[in-house]
C-alpha cells in the first residue's frame, strides 16, 4: 500500500488517524499546521502526494466550524500538490440535524456542507451512521456509510447481560430497535410518547410491552444533550424496568449532557469515539469502544478497489 496515504486534518483527529494507521500498518502522512495572528489558518503537506491515494481525517470536537475550514482547506492542499484520489473521512458528519428545510427561511447547512466539501476537490466521502440517510444523497461523489450497530452488538454479547429487553425511543425509532432484538434474541418494547397541549414537545408517558425486571437495552444514532435518551431511560425505570444501558454511535455529549447523566439512573452509556471524549467529560457511566479499526478496513478495500458492502453487515 505504498501510494496509500492517511493524514489528520488538525489536533483533535490525532488520536482517531493514528489508531487507524496502525490498524494499516503504515505511517501517518506528515502535515504543518499553523494559524497566524490574524486567525488565518495554514496548511502545508510535509511530503510528496503526486498520484497517491489520500485519506483525510477530520473528527468533529469544539469549534465544529474550525474544524471544517481545517478539511476544506487541508483538501485544497493536497488537491494542487496533485494527488490522484481524494477521499474525507468524517467519523461524524456535521450539521447532519440541519438536513432539511422543515422552517421558514432556514439553511440545509447538511447539504451545504456536502456541496464545500465536493468544490474544495474531494472525490469520496466515508463517514458513519447519518442522523439521515436522505444526507448520502446530497453528494454528487461516492458517500460510503458505515455503522457502529456491530461494534455495539458485539459489546453487548461480551456483556452477557440476562433478562433483557431492546426498548426503542419512540416509533421512529422500533425498525432499528427491532434489528437489535433481532440479534440478541430478545423482546422489544417501546417507549410512548405523546404531546402535551399545545406543546410542540413530545413527552415519554408510558411503555408498550413487558419490561418489568428486565434489563432494558436502548440504542440511538447520537446522544446530544441527553434530555430525550435520559427520559427515556427514567420511564423505563418508572414502569418496572431494572438496569438501563444505552449504546450509541456518536457521543456529542454537549450542554447539560454529562450533568444529566451523571445524575440519572442510567447504569451505562456505550458509544464509539467518532467523536474525541475530553477528560472533563469522562466519567464511570461512559465506556468508549473504538470503531477506528473498522474505518481502517473501509480505507484499505477503498484503496484497493475491493467490496466493503460486507462491512455494512449487522447481523
Amino acid at each position: 500500500m505504498e501510494n496509500l496515504k492517511v493524514f489528520s486534518c488538525s489536533e483533535s483527529a490525532e488520536k482517531f488517524t493514528d489508531e487507524v494507521c496502525e490498524y494499516l500498518k503504515i505511517e501517518k502522512g506528515e502535515i504543518k499546521r499553523m494559524k497566524f495572528k490574524n486567525d488565518n489558518n495554514f496548511v502545508q503537506i510535509l511530503e510528496s502526494v503526486r498520484d497517491k491515494d489520500i485519506f483525510l481525517v477530520q473528527t468533529t470536537e469544539p469549534p465544529v466550524n474550525e474544524r471544517i475550514m481545517e478539511l476544506l482547506i487541508t483538501i485544497d492542499a493536497v488537491k494542487r500538490a496533485s494527488a490522484k484520489r481524494i477521499t474525507v473521512v468524517l467519523p461524524y458528519y456535521m450539521y447532519s440535524r440541519s438536513d432539511k428545510k422543515d422552517q421558514p427561511r432556514i439553511p440545509v447547512t447538511a447539504k451545504l456542507f456536502a456541496q464545500l466539501i465536493e468544490a474544495a476537490g474531494a472525490n469520496r466521502v466515508l463517514t458513519c451512521d447519518l442522523h439521515n440517510k436522505a444526507i448520502q444523497a446530497y453528494f454528487n461523489i461516492n458517500c460510503d456509510v458505515l455503522t457502529g450497530q456491530s461494534l455495539l452488538q458485539k459489546y453487548f454479547d461480551l456483556k452477557n447481560i440476562e433478562n433483557k429487553v431492546v426498548v426503542a425511543t419512540d416509533a421512529g425509532s422500533s425498525k432499528k430497535a427491532y434489528k437489535y432484538a433481532e440479534h440478541f434474541g430478545c423482546p422489544i418494547a417501546l417507549v410512548d410518547k405523546r404531546r402535551d397541549g399545545n406543546d410542540d414537545k413530545a413527552i415519554a408517558t408510558s411503555v408498550i410491552g413487558d419490561i418489568k425486571g428486565k434489563n432494558a437495552l436502548v440504542f440511538d444514532d447520537e446522544v446530544d444533550t441527553a434530555g430525550s435518551i435520559m427520559e427515556t431511560v427514567e420511564v423505563i425505570k418508572k414502569f418496572g424496568g431494572k438496569d438501563v444501558y444505552v449504546g450509541c454511535t456518536h457521543g456529542v455529549l454537549s450542554g447539560p449532557a454529562i450533568e444529566r447523566i451523571s445524575k440519572s439512573n442510567l447504569k451505562e452509556l456505550v458509544m464509539t469515539n467518532t467523536i474525541p471524549l475530553p477528560k472533563e467529560k469522562q466519567i464511570d457511566k461512559i465506556t468508549v469502544v473504538s470503531i477506528s479499526e473498522l474505518f481502517g478496513e473501509a480505507i484499505k478495500r477503498i484503496h484497493e478497489e475491493t467490496s466493503i458492502g460486507e462491512l455494512f453487515d449487522t447481523n
